[in-house]
């Protein structure tokens, strides 16, 4: 007897997902419940399931991947259409010190998954952290072209510079919490910034 095909999603995957998102951005994984997430979503227990059948830690590894996508690829763009890269990495810091409030207290998705998998789940926070070095070799990539071009002067090993860009963007993921103030973040970013000479 053939197999009945699963009933087709009446709903847009990628919006539910970025619904999810948000939930666990404010509450993080431990905290946020199947019934909140599925209140923000707006979906019923039957199609969650159908679409995720790893239950809460397949939808939560599902909106890490999905915001790391859309913020590297946004960066990768800038970077690829731009004709001074290192300064689209340097706009991607400043950016931090226009956000709202509400923005800072989040801190930073990536950032906080690392630190809250660290106990939780040692493979997510690998997956997490792997993520988090994409975005380091994409650093690397622009010091190194600049460096070549003489946009960037500072002769320091730009697998070094890259790497404290990194240190760089997890250290404000909790620095903006306990700084909310956007001016003095803006400051504390361009002291960091000044290697990039």
């Amino acid at each position: 007897m053939r197999a009945v095909a699963g009933r087709p999603k009446l709903f847009d995957e990628y919006a539910v997902i970025e619904r999810a998102q948000r939930v666990f951005w404010r509450l993080g994984y431990a905290a946020a419940s199947t019934e909140e997430l599925l209140a923000a979503m707006g979906i019923g227990k039957g199609s969650f399931y159908l679409a995720f059948p790893g239950g809460k830690k397949e939808l939560f590894v599902k909106t890490v991947h999905q915001f790391h996508q859309a913020t590297f690829q946004q960066l990768a763009q800038r970077v690829a259409a731009s004709a001074q890269p290192l300064e689209e990495v340097k706009d991607y810091f400043r950016r931090i010190a226009t956000a709202a409030p509400d923005a800072h207290e989040k801190g930073c998705y990536l950032g906080n998954t690392v630190v809250e998998m660290s106990v939780l789940d040692p493979a997510l926070q690998q997956e997490s952290g792997r993520l988090l070095l994409q975005l380091e070799g994409l650093f690397f990539t622009v010091i190194q072209q600049a460096q070549a071009s003489g946009q960037l002067t500072n002769p320091t090993d730009a697998r070094l510079l890259a790497r404290h860009l990194l240190t760089l963007w997890n250290g404000l993921s909790i620095t903006r919490r306990l700084y909310p103030d956007n001016a003095q973040l803006h400051e504390l970013i361009d002291l960091q910034l000044a290697v990039l000479h």
